[in-house]
């Protein structure tokens, strides 16, 4: 008799699992589609495109969730007093109608059920997954940080009117505003590269926890500071670029790596140059761990 009931009481669970999923389903596919049309088209709000990196960041944040199943169903069932508390707080804000909140219910409305089922451990179990899911949420934080900007700005355009010079170029820098070839260029608080940033720290938390490098705390400060400085000077040289190409006057090449497709194969191409740097920083950290051991055995 405890084996059938057993068996029983599981797949009820099952039952409630896919039925929390279908609502979760129908209550955002929408907004989800709603983000994946305006990253890929890029008619949604600029603040809204800071979070594109989402287009890889959820489905992978998906994919460790399903892989993680297993160990979900090992743990305990219990139900932290948290947990309630973030899902009324998650159906409040998606109730609620503001654009913000309803974003943010999506993030909250995890993490409640995560300690609604399992308590703390189940929290733990997704952390990382719920992690990615947040900071791919589109929030006004990028309008918040925009007036902030303005010493990045001004060494962006420093920086680009210096190297222009050196080839012989005639740039003036005004603060932000790069005067070359009778054309004015200026640095926006959208060209200060904080989108770039944005998206390299979220994927290098990615390539962390793939390589299992998340426990080492000096690899992982030292390769974000490191992505962070290669996403600053790949910033530098594409508003570089920007600069030459419409002091020169060559607008299709100007609107190619401002607007197009050509700006995208450049993030890209920065992004992949991330693999190999952390290769290079596990590496380096490894040696210098041997070599250590071997000075303490001697």
């Amino acid at each position: 008799m405890v084996l059938p009931q057993q068996v029983k009481n599981r797949n009820v669970s099952e039952l409630l699992n896919l039925a929390i999923l279908g609502v979760l389903l129908l209550l955002y596919a929408p907004i989800l589609l709603h983000w994946l049309d305006g990253w890929l088209n890029k008619n949604i709000s600029t603040e809204h495109e800071y979070f594109s990196h989402g287009i890889i960041g959820l489905p992978f944040a998906a994919y460790l969730g399903w892989m993680n199943r297993k160990q979900w169903k090992r743990l305990p069932d219990t139900i932290h007093p948290l947990g309630p508390v973030l899902l009324l707080f998650g159906a409040v804000f998606y109730l609620s109608g503001v654009t913000e909140w309803v974003n943010l219910s999506l993030p909250v409305i995890l993490a409640g059920l995560c300690l609604w089922f399992k308590g703390i451990a189940g929290l733990r179990s997704q952390g990382f997954p719920l992690i990615l899911v947040f900071l791919a949420t589109p929030t006004a934080v990028p309008y918040l940080i925009a007036p902030y900007t303005l010493p990045l700005q001004s060494f962006i355009a420093g920086t680009a009117g210096f190297i222009l010079n050196q080839f012989g170029m005639d740039v003036t820098v005004d603060e932000i505003n790069l005067y070359v070839g009778g054309r004015i260029v200026e640095v926006a608080p959208y060209c200060a590269g904080l989108k770039m940033l944005f998206t390299t720290l979220y994927v290098g938390l990615m390539l962390l926890y793939w390589t299992d490098a998340l426990s080492s705390r000096r690899t992982v400060i030292t390769f974000l500071s490191l992505a962070a400085i290669v996403s600053t000077c790949a910033n530098i040289i594409r508003n570089t670029l920007l600069t030459f190409f419409h002091g020169t006057g060559q607008e299709g090449a100007f609107k190619w790596l401002h607007e197009g497709w050509g700006g995208d194969l450049y993030s890209a191409c920065m992004l992949v140059s991330l693999v190999p740097l952390l290769n290079w920083i596990n590496s380096y950290f490894s040696v210098s761990a041997e070599t250590q051991q071997e000075r303490e055995s001697h």
